[in-house]
């Protein structure tokens, strides 16, 4: 096994004896000192292929912590696959040793070659092209090399790159070691004991200025030293030389490279790819190495071979430039030439395939176009009992395919360099490489209503309903944090479906106020500042375009009007340019989508997933009518002696309470303010219901009751600035619980209580709080006696239900155990209803006993699946007989609605400009 001795460059390493073995690999011999350690030739006698064994220093096998880390950071590029990176075989503890077993790399390192001068230019791009390959390869999958240099590249010989120890710098972040003259730029990782936020990885020659610093490093560090390595191609001399490592450091954070060694043959294409992978500010500098690569592959054009001398002659340039624009102006003016015709707008329609059908449920897009184009991601089942899955189709191609770990999403977006895919699912935000691989989720995000990734790598989306404003996060995980409050004064209940601007200094949204969306107002939000500008009123789901448009849907169609991106404000009257979009305007969302080249994708039809049968449920699942006309219903809710359903009924522009008496088939309405009337509540004796009502004088829903049978008018209960929703009446008729939204403490359960009685009239008191705390407590639910409260709260992370004794005091209980809503009692039996975060109707029996209760494990009441309504909208409810259930479905004879296509229109903008022309007032 393993001797040690002590390494020329002051560094215990490990020797392995020829003919010893290291896990199933047999060491031949030794090829040379690597950067982390020895490198040796074996054999795998398990596959019988030669391989490479990098054996790592004896400090770094020593710390359990850094042996950790790099075996994470081994695993991950370990997933890497391409021909342009030398692979990652296995990773190998035995009795102190650590090693790697690598892609054995036969070939020259482009360092040696760096020795001989300059490459030739075709050479140097082929070379740049494949090194390009191989970052953008990795950067899809999230994985940054960090010390990218000629001697991390070998040539082999038939001319293919490899790109050798990827990522492994930020696994190693070891001592830096004594360097030679040769080991200012050739010299290995290197590190310096900082904080941890502080710490530089990477080779001094090669360091991107961040990187030099101690800063964050991401995948501009890599393009920063692909610059460097293609400067050093052309050139044949070192960018950044010093004596000292610390020298080489200051060159690269203060001189700028030495444009003039540049041959002056070198074609435009490459001067201008250099000066963008090398400018000093991150943010200026190329933000995608898949340019680098798209530059590479492109004609070059003409070097730069012309030089002027200075002569007395020098002074008829001017005019001979000035003589050479009027030709050129003349060419282009020339009336005789025909004017260039747009290209023509193409409609097509793109089928998802056989077995997906978009999910109906969404509030947001179901279908959206990556930031270039050329994907097309969408959410689909592949079955009515199915979840939905992110599917992604390359436009070039005719199947999707779906992306593991996506189960359950909704609402996508894209990152802006379209490498990564947001989403919504589990209430969490969530993100995915377009290339796949494992989810990764960024915060907690319940019932959202949007997102929105910003260039700064910022995320803007909606959590809720309850909170009203909007969160930002970083894309890279953490706590959000408020963005933006609801404007009381203007009557706004919410903030939702926003977008990060060009620019990366506003953020769009829309603003909604009660009752419909379409009376909305489109607001942009300044990052800088905190203020805020109203763009326009009446309309939803705004979005600026490429082309110089703000677009946004009223009643069904979508509207542009010219938008000034500086100034901020429309430059022209909105218009009409595309009708038949499917839209919903009880949330605000819609189903289209563009990209940056002028491609919109958009479903065609009426309201998604709100227009409803309601139908009864038993206990094997089967489905029969209950409501036969389809609607626009929530919030359905049994009266005492089950002959009734109380229930939200859109229609037209307002949402009112309405009373269905299913035997009679006759559908009365309660309500008819101009404002907003929803989440019904009967009384126990049945006489009357309680609602949320956001009268037309009101910016938010406070308590109001009314006689079930329609007479009289509606009294209002409580009066706050804050939104409430009755959810339960206990049994003795005199509380009320409710839900309160309360921007200190989110939701929270409120009891009001009454005095009086039915002949010398009911008085509401002064509400007091039953559960109030930093998380949400919701939907509250008396028991039949009125001993115990159900209510639904996320104080696990997830929504989940719990029962308290009441009035208190007392323990909790929780009753499921993944995910849960609607608590529902049942007044025939011991047992509590609720809906599974799967969709399925969960029941739990008990019994109590003293002062406490004891559940039973929760089982499946029926196979069936209740869809879910969006946080605080009830889908379900039980008949008293504890026998059946009411639930909203997807109308289309019990079915949900098969949506398998896409409508695509191509080349948008060209329609757009034509219809609303861009230009200044």
């Amino acid at each position: 096994m393993p001797k040690a001795r002590e390494s020329g460059r002051g560094e215990i390493f490990h020797r392995l004896i020829d003919g010893s073995r290291l896990g199933p690999y047999e060491i031949q011999s030794p090829i040379g000192a690597g950067g982390m350690g020895e490198v040796y030739r074996a054999r795998d006698t398990n596959l019988n292929r030669d391989v490479a064994i990098k054996v790592l220093p004896a400090a770094f096998a020593q710390d359990a912590e850094r042996v950790a880390r790099f075996r994470r950071e081994a695993q991950v590029l370990a997933s890497l696959n391409h021909s342009n990176i030398a692979a990652i075989f296995g990773l190998e503890e035995s009795n102190g040793v650590v090693a790697l077993a690598l892609e054995l790399v036969e070939g020259e390192e482009l360092s040696e070659r760096l020795k001989r001068g300059a490459l030739p230019i075709d050479e140097a791009v082929a070379i740049g092209k494949q090194i390009a390959e191989g970052l953008e390869a990795a950067h899809e999958k999230g994985v940054v090399h960090r010390d990218l240099k000629p001697a991390n590249l070998k040539l082999t010989k038939d001319g293919t790159v490899k790109i050798l120890d990827f990522g492994l710098a930020k696994a190693y972040g070891g001592e830096p070691e004594a360097a030679g003259m040769d080991g200012l730029s050739q010299s290995p990782t290197m590190s310096r004991q900082m904080t941890e936020a502080g710490l530089i990885l990477g080779t001094a020659a090669y360091m991107a200025p961040e990187q030099a610093r101690g800063g964050m490093v991401d995948k501009r560090a890599d393009i920063w030293a692909f610059g460097v390595v293609l400067f050093e191609m052309l050139t044949g001399k070192r960018l950044f030389t010093g004596e000292t490592a610390s020298d080489i450091l200051a060159a690269v954070l203060k001189t700028e490279p030495e444009w003039d060694a540049v041959p002056a043959s070198t074609p435009s294409t490459l001067r201008n790819l250099l000066h963008r992978c090398l400018t000093k500010e991150p943010r200026q500098r190329l933000q995608a190495i898949g340019e680098a690569r798209i530059a590479l592959e492109q004609p070059l054009g003409t070097p730069n071979t012309v030089r002027f001398r200075v002569s007395s002659r020098m002074w008829a340039i001017p005019w001979f430039l000035a003589l050479v624009l009027a030709l050129v102006s003349l060419a282009l003016w020339a009336p005789w030439r025909p004017a260039p015709q747009p290209a023509p707008t193409l409609r097509l329609s793109a089928e998802l395939g056989a077995a997906a059908s978009l999910a109906p449920t969404l509030y947001g897009p179901a279908a959206i176009l990556s930031p270039d184009g050329r994907l097309l991601v969408f959410v689909a089942s592949e079955g009515a009992d199915e979840p939905p899955f992110l599917h992604l189709r390359r436009m070039e191609q005719l199947d999707a395919a779906p992306l593991a770990g996506t189960e359950g999403a909704r609402d996508p977006f894209f990152s802006p360099d379209g490498e990564w895919i947001a989403f919504f699912a589990d209430g969490k935000l969530k993100k995915v490489s377009v290339s796949g691989g494992a989810v990764v989720a960024i915060c907690d995000a319940e019932n959202p209503r949007g997102g929105t990734w910003a260039e700064d790598g910022t995320i803007f989306f909606a959590p809720s309903s309850r909170s009203g404003g909007l969160l930002r996060v970083s894309s890279a995980g953490g706590t959000p944090q408020t963005l933006t409050i609801p404007d009381q004064a203007s009557q706004e209940v919410s903030h939702r479906w926003p977008q990060a601007l060009p620019g990366g200094k506003t953020v769009l949204y829309t603003a909604g106020v009660p009752a419909t969306f379409e009376d909305a107002s489109l607001v942009v939000h300044a990052l800088v500042g905190d203020t805020r500008k109203v763009l326009h009123r009446g309309g939803y789901y705004g979005r600026y375009l490429a082309s110089g448009h703000l677009v946004f849907i009223h009643e069904g169609t979508l509207f542009a009007a010219p938008f000034d991106l500086g100034r901020l404000e429309l430059t022209g009257q909105p218009v009409p340019v595309l009708a038949d979009v499917t839209t919903n305007p009880a949330s605000g969302g819609a189903q289209f989508a563009f990209s940056s080249d002028g491609t919109v994708a958009y479903l065609r039809g009426e309201d998604l997933g709100f227009s409803v049968l309601i139908q009864w449920m038993d206990r094997e699942g089967k489905l029969r009518p209950l409501r036969g006309a389809p609607g626009i219903y929530r919030n359905i809710g049994f009266s005492p002696d089950g002959r009734k359903l109380a229930l939200d009924f859109f229609e037209g522009k307002n949402r009112d309470v309405w009373v269905y008496e299913w035997e009679r088939d006759t559908l009365s309405r309660l309500t008819s303010d101009p404002g907003e009337d929803r989440q019904p509540a009967w009384t126990p004796d049945g006489r009357r219901i309680a609602f949320s009502s956001a009268r037309s004088d009101r910016a938010t829903g406070n308590l109001y009751w009314q006689r079930a049978d329609g007479t009289g008018e509606a009294e209002r209960l409580t009066e706050s600035k804050n939104e409430q929703f009755p959810r339960s009446w206990h049994p003795s008729e005199k509380l009320l619980a409710f839900d309160e939204s309360n921007p200190q403490t989110s939701a929270d359960i409120l009891i009001l209580p009454f005095t009086g009685d039915e002949v010398s009239g009911w008085k509401p008191g002064k509400p007091t709080a039953f559960l109030s705390s930093p998380f949400s407590e919701f939907e509250a639910a008396f028991s039949p006696d009125g001993r115990w409260l159900a209510y639904s709260s996320n104080e696990s992370g997830r929504v989940e239900v719990y029962v308290r004794p009441f009035p208190g005091p007392g323990g909790k209980w929780q009753v499921s155990t993944g995910g849960g809503e609607w608590a529902t009692w049942s007044r025939s039996r011991r047992e509590l209803f609720y809906r599974a975060e799967d969709g399925r109707i969960l029941v739990a029996g008990y019994t109590a006993e003293g002062d406490s209760l004891r559940f039973e494990k929760p089982r499946a009441w029926s196979p069936g699946l209740v869809p879910t309504g969006g946080i605080g909208n009830r889908t379900y409810d039980l008949h008293p007989d504890g026998e059946r259930v009411a639930v909203v479905k997807v109308s289309g004879d019990g079915a949900e609605v098969r949506r398998d296509k896409v409508v695509l229109i191509q080349n948008f903008f060209d329609e757009l400009r034509r219809i609303a022309p861009v230009g200044k007032r």
